[in-house]
């Protein structure tokens, strides 16, 4: 009889109309009775609070937060459930990691559909007039989800058109010790993000949007919880562009080798490597790939003696930005301890800049050999064998062999480098063609990394990279802390170094070769920062230009 009654509640036809109908999605009334304080807010740079949790704020760039955005709480769960049926996209290179569906703008279904025409139509009128900017109709929408150790770095959303990013958030109670924060950092006289000043914890039905500019830089910091999912719907509202100051490049000191016997090789490094034998191979296999792993290079003792001293903390550490380029500390050379001074100055070394001409076959010194000395031996003989010729062939000779040492040319025949001529080391009185290199001892902890950027002075000459780690065994790649290179304009790595003990990393790339190293994630912790007190590894950074 219960199933009886049942079918009979279901049956009538009051009830079907019930199922039948869907509660409309309206925005927060608040917003136009608000409308008139927030929009003078906005233009004059001021704060503003509604008493129902709306808020305009101007520290650290404007932005504002809309409690309770859309009225109807069926519609949210509805929507919610909708976007988690979506297929989403695992999203990874130097800048995030986290997942992402497809376009929102043609995605069919009833709640996608009725928030986009809210987005679109309402809420775009809206916005437009507290902006003061007619916005397009026209929006890019998506949705994210950010999980266990997800992430998306310091940038600011600049692109040609954006005009106003928004985040609407789905997500379930968080606290901001799950991560996952909205970081706004504030800015220096040159545009660049300094520090993190405020961050918003993502909360159910919430939306935050503020204006496109230099200054809007911003983070999604890691999630550090298991089990919860930060899902949101972000975009850009579109219009006329705002007028932008010139990009910020900044100054990276290059420095000659320093006069150093050659006796300081045979003090640190493993004997194998000192094998002539052993160099021409290393630079055959080098030539042949234009990058090479030499384990074990430093003698052993030298390498314990250096991972104990690192950890002085006697030596001062400074952390490297700015935020948009890279964050990770560097260690101040004035006070290191006896052995990583010796250490830092075997890189500096002229004997070392011979032994990486041996290594790689690049002219990091005047003495190393190259292809194209060989290929001027030949034309010698030529030039020789013509007596008709002699005079003006020898002309022609001396002129095309002082160029190519200027130029820098390739030992592997020309087929990476330019034969044009390379712009004077930056900060440096040397002239054009001098070997220079540039070095660091880097720390390296959860959080940490480096970004590919458009005004990085390195990528615009031609370079040979030397890493050696410390500190890193048992170093997985799924922590993050990966070396990575790719092709400019292109995602597909080329190549990628896992930090390795006592193992010298040489790499060779070109002007259209990018390196970066990945975000640090959570699932470091635990196994290193413990026995290394806080740090999970370090390691010694040069870069070498012909």
């Amino acid at each position: 009889m219960s199933s009886k009654r049942l079918r009979t509640e279901s049956g009538n036809g009051r009830g079907r109309k019930r199922q039948l109908t869907r509660e409309i999605a309206e925005l927060n009334p608040v917003l136009l009775e608000a409308k008139e304080r927030v929009s003078e807010a906005w233009s004059r740079g001021l704060e503003y609070s509604h008493e129902l949790g709306l808020q305009v704020s101007t520290q650290p760039f404007t932005h504002c937060v809309i409690p309770d955005f859309i009225q109807s709480q069926s519609f949210l769960t509805g929507l919610q459930n909708d976007l988690l049926q979506l297929n989403f996209h695992e999203k990874s290179n130097d800048l995030y990691k986290f997942k992402q569906s497809d376009d929102l703008r043609r995605r069919k279904g009833y709640h996608i559909s009725a928030l986009r025409k809210i987005l679109y139509e309402d809420f775009r009128l809206w916005l437009s007039d507290i902006a003061g900017v007619k916005l397009e109709s026209t929006v890019d929408i998506s949705c994210a989800k950010y999980e266990y150790t997800d992430v998306l770095l310091c940038h600011d959303d600049e692109l040609e058109g954006r005009r106003i990013a928004f985040i609407l958030y789905l997500v379930p109670e968080w606290q901001g010790s799950d991560g996952g924060t909205l970081d706004l950092y504030d800015a220096d006289d040159h545009y660049q993000p300094r520090e993190i000043v405020k961050s918003l914890t993502p909360t159910w039905n919430t939306l935050v949007f503020f204006e496109v500019s230099p200054v809007s830089h911003h983070q999604v910091s890691e999630v550090v919880v298991e089990g919860k999912c930060r899902l949101s719907i972000s975009g850009w509202f579109y219009g006329p562009m705002l007028e932008r100051p010139p990009r910020y490049i900044e100054c990276l000191s290059q420095v000659p080798h320093i006069a150093c016997d050659e006796e300081i090789l045979y003090e640190w490094i493993n004997p194998i490597y000192m094998d002539m034998s052993a160099q021409a191979n290393i630079q055959e296999q080098f030539e042949e790939k234009s990058e090479i792993l030499l384990k074990n290079f430093f003698k052993k003792e030298k390498f314990q003696m250096v991972c104990e001293a690192i950890s002085n903390p006697k030596i001062k550490w400074k952390r490297r930005g700015p935020a948009n380029k890279r964050c990770y500390d560097q260690a101040e050379e004035d006070g290191f301890p006896d052995i990583l001074a010796k250490c830092m100055k075997l890189f500096y070394s002229e004997a070392m800049f011979l032994l990486l001409s041996n290594f790689t076959g690049l002219k990091l010194h005047f003495l190393a050999a190259s292809d194209d000395d060989e290929k001027d031996e030949q034309e010698d003989d030529l030039e020789m064998s013509d007596e008709n010729e002699q005079a003006c062939s020898s002309t022609e000779k001396d002129e095309k062999s002082d160029s190519t040492l200027l130029n820098g040319n390739d030992s592997r025949g020309g087929s990476v480098l330019e034969t044009t001529e390379k712009p004077m080391p930056t900060d440096s009185p040397q002239k054009p063609g001098v070997p220079v290199c540039r070095g660091e001892l880097r720390r390296w902890k959860n959080g940490y990394y480096t970004l590919i950027h458009d005004t990085n002075v390195e990528n615009t000459e031609f370079a040979l990279d030397l890493l050696l780690n410390c500190g890193c065994e048992g170093w997985d790649e799924e922590f993050g802390g990966v070396t990575s290179y790719i092709a400019k304009g292109e995602d597909e790595e080329l190549l990628t170094l896992c930090p390795e003990d006592n193992a010298l990393a040489l790499i060779y790339r070109d002007k259209e070769t990018l390196k970066f190293v990945k975000h640090i994630n959570q699932k470091s912790i635990n196994q290193f920062n413990k026995n290394n007190k806080g740090c999970s590894f370090w390691d010694i950074s040069f870069v070498y230009y012909e």
